[in-house]
């Protein structure tokens, strides 16, 4: 009896190893960010690539990669880093984010030459993503109503209810935003099924009602803004589900504020915030309030260096030596960095770095075959609103969730188009 002892060369062959270790990674990747795994977080992209070596038709693809739009993108966004050594001045950082935004080239190379994943293997990590986001959504609504005195009076202060794996509030509000929008789209799908359809609703509702619940301002107004948009992109076209869509947002925000004492706390005190900021009072306890002082502080950075700014490296250091100018009367510990990713851009690597990230957010959206794909247009579309209020990039979870989700749906998207024409 001829029995094989060593698969490993025959899976090779096949791209069977290429394959499932890009599907490993995938999954670490996400357990790493649902669970706030840093280890996981760190070898997710290197696993990513070390699956688009073992592809065995790699010389094949690799023009590919050089044609992948997505992929190019991510690359000259990276590049805003090495590219301003002439006129950075803090080193260490510079040094630092040299290597900390190396997946912006790693990740969508990974997806381009990769053996590319299945539809059901896609289906499933989607899935997996949506399930396991709600069910932490529940978790933390279950903390919220274990005592909701403590939990009202917290997001009456401008705090938040922490999630259940201590993923930081904004990230995790961005991330149940897309679960709701996602699991819609994964219900419509023919390899759901019934008993799929249902659970993909059910977890569409519970990431839906967990986000208003708590009240996470940055994942609500990505929530809205994308709903919106959705809306107006339909009107044309399907009028009549265009405006269904705007009355059903409409509604869910009033009723929302009108039954959650949550909602009507995070809204007192965000006006209360701006009205405290507005009177020139004391603001060091004021998250709104601390917020728009750095982004008049930057304003002033961005007037003094408006093309090329103070270089990336360099923005903290810079905001530094401009709050110890106009203090806004902010201890130490609450002058707070910009909470916008596109000013920080703008402060970062000025009007050049500011449009290399519209680049990268917008170009997907007016090409008609990514746009058309609801997984690509909802992220692109969420993560466009949350980075009004967040410099979503400068946290390690925030660059991770954003840089993997570019290459799973934006790069391999855009593969898929080239090789056939269908972008799902």
């Amino acid at each position: 009896m001829n029995v094989r002892l060593n698969p490993l060369p025959d899976w090779y062959r096949r791209g069977y190893l290429s394959q499932y270790l890009l599907l490993i990674a995938c999954v670490a990747g996400g357990i790493g960010l649902l669970f706030t795994a840093r280890a996981l977080v760190a070898l997710a992209p290197l696993a990513a690539v070390v699956a688009a070596l073992l592809n065995p038709h790699l010389r094949r693809a690799v023009p590919q990669w050089l044609r992948n739009g997505a992929a190019r993108r991510a690359a000259v966004l990276y590049l805003l880093i090495p590219l301003t050594w002439w006129y950075t001045s803090d080193w260490d950082v510079w040094r630092h984010e040299l290597y900390r935004q190396l997946p912006l080239i790693g990740v969508p190379l990974a997806f381009v030459l990769a053996v590319p994943l299945s539809g059901r293997q896609r289906f499933g990590l989607g899935a997996g993503f949506v399930g396991s986001t709600a069910l932490l959504g529940l978790a933390t609504l279950g903390r919220y109503l274990a005592d909701p005195v403590w939990a009202q009076e917290l997001i009456g202060t401008g705090q938040n209810v922490p999630s259940v794996t201590n993923i930081f509030h904004i990230y995790f509000g961005v991330m149940l935003a897309l679960a709701a929008f996602w699991a819609v789209s994964l219900s419509q799908e023919p390899r759901a099924g019934r008993l799929g359809r249902w659970l993909l609703l059910g977890a569409a509702a519970a990431a839906t009602v967990s986000l208003h619940v708590l009240v996470y301002r940055t994942g609500l107004l990505a929530f809205y803004t994308a709903l919106f948009v959705s809306g107006l992109l339909l009107l044309f076209r399907r009028p009549l589900l265009a405006l269904g869509l705007l009355t059903v947002g409409l509604g869910l925000a009033v009723t929302a504020y009108v039954s959650l004492p949550s909602v009507q706390k995070r809204v007192g005190a965000t006006l209360y915030d701006l009205q405290e900021y507005n009177a020139g009072r004391d603001i060091n306890q004021l998250s709104i309030g601390r917020r728009l002082a750095a982004l008049h502080n930057a304003q002033a950075l961005v007037t003094e260096h408006p093309w090329l700014g103070v270089a990336p490296a360099d923005v903290r250091q810079a905001m530094d030596a401009q709050f110890a100018w106009q203090t806004y009367g902010l201890e130490q510990q609450n002058r707070v960095m910009i909470h916008n990713q596109y000013v920080h851009y703008l402060v970062g690597a000025g009007a050049l770095g500011l449009l290399v990230w519209l680049w990268v957010l917008i170009t997907p959206l007016v090409q008609p075959g990514l746009r058309q794909n609801p997984y690509v247009r909802h992220y692109l579309l969420i993560f466009a609103a949350a980075a009004l209020a967040d410099s979503l990039l400068e946290m390690q979870i925030g660059f991770n969730l954003f840089v993997f989700l570019y290459g799973f749906l934006v790069v391999a998207a855009e593969r898929r188009r080239q090789a056939s024409g269908v972008t799902r």
